[in-house]
This record gives structure tokens, sequence and C-alpha cells, in this order.
């Protein structure tokens, strides 16, 4: 895996959980509205949307880097319309990057091993 690749990911993994939270943070927000007089869903959709956005902008990018398969692809794009998907998305996101680091050091040891 390249750097680009890797940083691609590392944003999509990073903005996935603060995705996750401020989105169930949104439905509690709009529960709050309804049965109380507190209403901070106008400064809390903000935020989510924001979120929402790079995160849209930064899967985007990582499917193309990665060259996910459709199926890939569609399911970290379903991860984020889901209350607590951006959870999922983080922690599957983590471990593909740790697969492609250990095959990648897998690749420089074995590389070594045949110059010698």
């Amino acid at each position: 895996m390249d750097i680009k690749t890797a940083s691609a990911l590392r944003r999509l993994r990073l903005v996935s959980a603060p995705e996750a939270v401020s989105f169930l943070l949104l439905l509690v927000c709009s529960v709050l509205k309804r049965t109380t007089d507190f209403n901070a869903v106008p400064v809390m959709g903000m935020v989510h949307g924001v979120l929402f956005i790079l995160y849209v902008i930064f899967w985007a990018d990582a499917w193309n880097r990665a060259k996910w398969s459709l199926k890939t692809g569609l399911l970290y794009f379903v991860l984020s319309v889901l209350p607590a998907g951006g959870f999922f998305a983080e922690r599957k996101l983590r471990r593909e990057t740790e697969d492609a680091v250990i095959a990648s050091r897998a690749r420089q040891a074995q590389d070594g091993a045949v110059q010698a």
C-alpha cells in the first residue's frame, strides 16, 4: 500500500467515529427538542452535516485510491448513514490498514531475504 492510499484510509478512519457520535447526538437532540424546551438541533445538525460531508469526501478518495470493489465501497457508504455505523467503519478500516502494513513488511522482509 502506498503512502497516499494509507493516508486516504487514515483520514476516513479518523472521521468515522466523530461522524457516528455526532449522528447519535443529533438523534438525542431531536428527541429532546420534542420532549423539552431544549433545542440544540440547529447546532448539532450543522456539526453532523459538516462531518458527514467530510466522511463522504474521504470515502470517495479512499474508494478511488484503495481500488475497493463495488460491494466494499457501498458497505462503507451504508455504514455512514446508520446511526452507529461509523464505529463499525472505523474498526474495519483499522483492521484493513493494519493488515496492509503487515503484508507490506512481510514483502520487504522477503525481498531482503531474496537479495541476500
